[in-house]
């Protein structure tokens, strides 16, 4: 009983509007890309004459959600939504058919085509998610512009958290400098620090510059939490939003209203009201003192909820809060080459990330993820700006897995084909289909690890 009633908490506390928003967005995303990652295989089959039998987004072991064969192939949707995949007449694949195999190759077959032409097949559905990257990221320079924080516009400074303290950080300090390289978007302070592994960074505290030497091993200190504990942007605390039993709206709170004090003891900032509450859980009501309109004090008896909370979710429109943001215009002419520098400056924060798994400074168990990782990367209000810049953003990450020598992957098969067209010797089918095997067993296994750990996260 115990557990099923921690079960039924758990499932209470959820937000699940916020749980379909997010949903939304990754299957639409994930289906975009995973589509055009087929197509790219897709199309170069069909011009090289190979039979294409089936084309499927998701993966439907035992059935399909939908099925319709049109001429030679079957267009369908799976189940499971880990991927998809095209099956091409006389390729090893994910199917695993070896029944094909035993047959003599026929002309439609892929196995019977050039090299050349099969190397081509393999590396579409990475040229494809490449060019959808690029391509995306120009558009969002041109519709949207790039948008940033400069530190120098950081009206409150930041506020430092756990390691942030570690280091010698204190609230209201601006970070500057990460190693030698100039902050220009303090937005994005962590993942600087993360994937530069600098040693030191340069703040202005009190008018002055000084430097902070950041101590061996803080960076896997870092990715152990994502850089969650380190600094935030230091913010008043203004009413945004309630919760839907909010103690604060029911005393007259107002959005808008700017939170000064509690009890009487002064908290000018967000941080400070919840350093303060920490201290008040114990008691069933405080006395909030707000000030609205910018001139009008105003004092309220807040009831507290079972968690010691008050429901109001502080403003986060930044303009609202004093912080202006800088949104730098491009024309189409100027966001190509800025489109094309975005894709390859993520593709190199993340080749970064991965290097960081194998020389010790990142925990794969803190980094690896699921399906479930990836969807609550997306906002939980609909945004089509950060939909489009999530989407191609992993469109890059996906052609980079893919193109990786690991059997069952693009890149395993391109690898195979390269070296027969180097050495003129073809790989047998027997060596190809057992590589396949181990490819997909290993694959599988990731998955399976990934998707445990993200259970494992939830319940925790």
């Amino acid at each position: 009983m115990a557990g099923s009633g921690l079960l039924i908490m758990i499932l209470l506390a959820i937000d699940w509007n916020s749980v379909a928003v997010k949903t939304g967005q990754f299957i639409l995303s994930f289906s975009i890309l995973v589509v055009l990652h087929e197509l790219g295989h897709f199309l170069p089959a069909k011009w090289f004459k190979c039979r294409v039998e089936k084309f499927y987004l998701f993966f439907n072991p035992w059935f399909s959600l939908f099925k319709k064969k049109i001429g030679e192939t079957e267009w369908g949707l799976g189940w499971i939504p880990f991927g998809g995949y095209v099956k091409i007449s006389g390729m090893i694949d994910e199917s695993m058919d070896k029944e094909q195999l035993k047959m003599p190759a026929q002309p439609w077959e892929f196995r019977s085509k050039p090299a050349w032409q099969r190397l081509i097949i393999m590396l579409g559905g990475v040229t494809v998610n490449v060019i959808l990257a690029i391509v995306i990221f120009i558009m969002i320079m041109w519709t949207w512009g790039e948008k940033y924080l400069p530190p120098q516009n950081l009206k409150y400074g930041i506020v430092a958290d756990s390691l942030g303290k570690a280091v010698g950080l204190k609230d209201g300090d601006i970070i500057v400098k990460v190693g030698d390289k100039e902050i220009k978007d303090a937005m994005k302070i962590q993942g600087e620090v993360i994937l530069t592994e600098s040693k030191n960074i340069t703040i202005v505290r009190d008018g002055k510059e000084m430097q902070l030497t950041l101590p061996d091993g803080f960076t896997k200190s870092m990715n152990k939490n994502k850089g969650d504990n380190f600094v935030d942007i230091r913010i008043p605390f203004i009413a945004g939003d309630f919760s839907k039993t909010s103690g604060a709206e029911k005393a007259g709170v107002e959005k808008g209203d700017r939170i000064i004090a509690v009890d009487s003891i002064s908290t000018p900032y967000h941080n400070d009201f919840l350093a303060l509450m920490k201290t008040k859980k114990t008691q069933k009501s405080i006395q909030l003192t707000v000030v609205r309109n910018n001139k009008d004090t105003i004092t309220k008896t807040v009831q507290l909820d079972a968690d010691g909370k008050i429901g109001v979710f502080p403003e986060s429109e930044l303009k609202k809060l004093g912080l202006e943001v800088v949104t730098k215009p491009y024309t189409l002419g100027e966001s190509i080459p800025a489109g094309f520098r975005k894709c390859w400056e993520t593709l190199g924060r993340y080749i970064a990330g991965i290097k960081q798994l194998f020389n010790g400074k990142a925990n794969p168990n803190d980094s690896l993820g699921s399906v479930i990782s990836i969807g609550k990367i997306f906002p939980s209000e609909w945004d089509w700006q950060s939909f489009w810049q999530l989407t191609a953003i992993f469109s890059i990450i996906l052609a980079f897995m893919n193109v990786l020598p690991i059997p069952a992957l693009d890149g395993g098969h391109a690898l195979f084909t390269l070296v027969e067209m180097i050495t003129g010797r073809k790989p047998g089918d027997k060596f190809i289909e057992y590589a396949q095997m181990v490819g997909m067993v290993l694959l599988l296994g990731l998955m399976a690890y990934a998707l445990g750990l993200d259970i494992w996260r939830l319940f925790k």
